[in-house]
């Protein structure tokens, strides 16, 4: 068995690792490359494998950085079946579709650039027609059901506690005479999340391939989320200011929104006007209430006796754009949580023109900013800083909380491969900046000493 790792190597984004067994080939993971523009339109357009040749897909969450290339490898010619779970499939349809508006979005302004140096217009990587399409080809399973997907080749999801229906991935491999236990970790929960179940160990590991976002630092303890939320956000609401927080549609919005829940029921907090200003958020949060069995028994018991966890008399969910645009009259105190989370794209760019000038505002971010997006920039305390191409200075208070973070630390990483029972002969460690790669792979040396411990570079082909 071999295994081409084809992104996510060195780095967090285009997540694609390619396995060949028994003459078969299995694509785990088809992620969209983001970075710079030129360097992710060639990544993203061409796939550096024969696509028509593939025999199974196998997908562990829906994230866009892992699941976001999937329509474009069915538009290529990919027929087969894309395993996940159901809440995976449910989410990766809006996901889908939502990345698809953006890719069109993107074309027209570039082709507008591009037309400015008399060169010809791009095209959108894939429409909303291919991202429907390739959800068809989307085969739901539930945890912890073996499923055969190719020759010699069983998978088995087991909870990752990341987001909702994210999953790890059981590989239970027969090649020749030997048989083999192959686990890809997915991107790995913190556990004791507010909704979600904690990462679910497994039995039997042979060789690992363990994620490291945050493999080379540690978060904030999550026991002082909820109060250091509660003290920003007071003071701020207290002063008639207005709460702005960018956040992922998809797990750290509903995080978030059950936070804000608790703590006014609790009388903690007052009950301001709260708005999630979202189309894919808002969507999201449906899907959320589809999937109770992903919950942990906590939430899942708030849902049955108490209230939707998501739902509250002063929280309204927008959708229509004319809506969105009447948040800007807003005088009084009011939190308005919006897409995207690094501030990048969506509708929480307006809300930062029109509020981070006003010192009695708060900006809050509540997740990771990668280098150079608009997030990063604000958090640096760059002032100006530069949205919708225009300067505008930073005045509002800016803050964060990593404490809730989706990604498990390098103490709490380190945790989940000492709960993981096996032999494990070799140990490959991707989908994080190299520097938090190469911290966590001289970890795991430490305390897997007969393993090999490898940091794959991109393209690189490692034989098991």
């Amino acid at each position: 068995m071999r295994i081409h790792f084809l992104g996510a190597t060195r780095t967090t984004t285009g997540s694609m690792y390619l396995l060949e067994v028994n003459q078969q080939r299995i694509l785990m993971e088809c992620g969209l490359f983001q970075g710079r523009r030129d360097e992710s339109m060639e990544r993203n357009r061409s796939f550096p494998f024969d696509v028509t040749k593939l025999d199974a897909v196998v997908l562990s969450h829906a994230h866009i950085d892992h699941c976001g290339n999937l329509p474009n490898l069915c538009k290529q010619g990919y027929g087969g079946n894309i395993y996940c779970t159901f809440a995976t499939r449910d989410l990766a349809a809006i996901m889908l579709e939502d990345s698809a508006e953006i890719q069109k979005d993107d074309a027209i302004f570039v082709s507008k650039q591009r037309a400015k140096r008399n060169l010809p217009p791009v095209e959108p990587l894939y429409g909303a027609i291919d991202a429907e399409k390739a959800v068809r080809q989307f085969v739901g399973l539930n945890y912890d059901r073996p499923m055969p997907v190719a020759n010699g080749v069983t998978i088995t999801f087991r909870d990752a506690g990341h987001i909702l229906g994210a999953a790890q991935i059981v590989l239970d491999i027969q090649e020749g005479g030997r048989k083999f236990r192959y686990l890809f970790s997915g991107d790995i929960g913190r556990g004791d999340d507010d909704i979600l179940r904690d990462p679910e160990p497994v039995e039997n590991v042979d060789f690992l391939q363990i994620e490291a976002t945050y493999g080379g630092r540690d978060h904030s303890p999550k026991i002082d989320a909820k109060a250091e939320l509660k003290r920003l956000v007071s003071d701020t609401l207290a002063a008639r200011g207005k709460v702005i927080i960018p956040a992922f549609s998809i797990g750290r919005t509903q995080q978030i929104v059950y936070a804000f829940h608790q703590l006014t029921l609790a009388g903690e907090l007052p009950a301001v006007p709260m708005y999630v200003d979202s189309p894919l958020s808002v969507n999201a949060t449906e899907v959320h209430r589809l999937h109770p069995e992903c919950f942990n028994e906590g939430t899942y018991k708030f849902l049955r006796e108490k209230a939707n966890p998501f739902g509250m008399e002063n929280l309204t969910y927008i959708r229509e754009v004319a809506h969105s645009k009447k948040l800007n009259e807003l005088k009084d105190a009011a939190i308005i949580i919006s897409a995207s989370g690094m501030a990048e794209a969506g509708r929480i760019r307006h809300h930062l023109k029109n509020n981070i000038g006003d010192p009695k505002n708060l900006v809050l971010f509540v997740g990771y900013c990668a280098e150079h997006t608009l997030g990063a920039q604000i958090l640096s305390r760059r002032n100006p800083v530069n949205i919708f191409g225009e300067p505008h200075e930073v005045r509002a208070r800016i803050a964060s909380i990593d404490a809730f973070s989706g990604h498990a630390d390098r103490n709490e990483l380190q945790a989940y491969v000492n709960k993981l029972t096996g032999n494990i002969k070799k140990i490959s460690v991707i989908h994080g900046e190299e520097s938090q790669c190469l911290a966590f792979a001289e970890r795991l040396r430490a305390i897997k000493p007969k393993a090999q411990v490898a940091v794959p570079d991109y393209k690189q082909i490692v034989d098991f």
